[in-house]
């Protein structure tokens, strides 16, 4: 990763932004995309050397007036926003305690208590580290199921699975970038991007536009090879005693088509399993 993150992180948004995009008038020829520095400088009230000076990494430590002014200028989202602060060392203090891997015994009793709608556990990269036997039936088209990105970027199921399948690799990547800004020298997280950059180029492609999103309520459409399409909702809920893990529980509408095909994909499983296990017992 470089050692230039905010210089990075501002340069990837300001190319991402047009004149007309902040109601500013384009003027000359524009040799790169997006704005000007001098055209951020002045939308943000700051000098324009002292703005070269961020994106250049000669200076790192911009004041919360800065950023809060930069934000403005570079249209920043909240979650965008505070992963500016924690790149220049201006956050709070969120960074979470040393990453838990190991998932409680009452939280896998509660997952299991979830028969109709698959459940599982994150942490901060993206690792599934348990999960319901609903939520390993609809994940059962990879191997392994491992990590979210790693199936979405490297295993050839990811494509077919994921129908819109550009949408969920960048929320993807954003998911990433946001846990590289609250724990950047996470020793996993370094690996997995790295391993993913030299893997995938649309990884790599997706990593440098630096946007950065946490987990939303935006629907999932998938597609299982077993009970074919899937519109999936879900929602994402921190484990208090388990920093950096989340646990996603996802919901199909009842009486839809979905929730039909996730009744199925449920008794086909059961029926697979009861099969591995040499049938029912008299």
């Amino acid at each position: 990763m470089s050692d230039n993150a905010l210089g990075d992180f501002l340069r990837a948004r300001r190319s991402r932004l047009r004149p007309g995009d902040v109601g500013m008038v384009s003027y000359g020829v524009r040799r790169v995309a997006g704005l000007r520095r001098e055209e951020v400088a002045v939308l943000a009230g700051v000098n324009a050397d002292y703005y070269t000076r961020l994106e250049q990494g000669r200076e790192r430590h911009p004041s919360a007036q800065v950023l809060d002014a930069l934000s403005r200028a570079l249209r920043l989202d909240t979650d965008s926003r505070a992963h500016a602060y924690r790149l220049a060392g201006t956050a709070p203090a969120d960074r979470p305690a040393q990453q838990c891997d190991t998932v409680s015994p009452a939280l896998r009793r509660l997952m299991d208590g979830y028969p109709h709608t698959p459940a599982f556990v994150l942490n901060a990269t993206l690792d599934i580290l348990a999960g319901n036997t609903l939520a390993e039936a609809l994940y059962s088209p990879f191997d392994p199921a491992d990590n979210l990105a790693r199936m979405t970027f490297i295993d050839p199921a990811g494509r077919d699975f994921y129908t819109r399948w550009e949408r969920s690799a960048q929320a993807t990547v954003a998911n990433l970038r946001q846990a590289a800004g609250l724990d950047p020298d996470n020793p996993r997280l370094l690996a997995l991007i790295g391993s993913l950059t030299a893997r995938s180029a649309d990884f790599s492609a997706l990593w440098q536009a630096h946007s950065v999103r946490g987990k939303t309520q935006e629907a999932k459409h998938l597609d299982h090879p077993d009970v074919g399409p899937l519109t999936l909702t879900y929602q994402a809920f921190d484990v208090r005693d388990a920093p950096g893990q989340q646990l996603v529980i996802y919901h199909a509408e009842p009486g839809s088509p979905s929730a039909r095909a996730l009744s199925l994909l449920g008794t086909i499983d059961a029926t697979r399993r009861q099969a591995a296990q040499g049938g029912p017992h008299t």
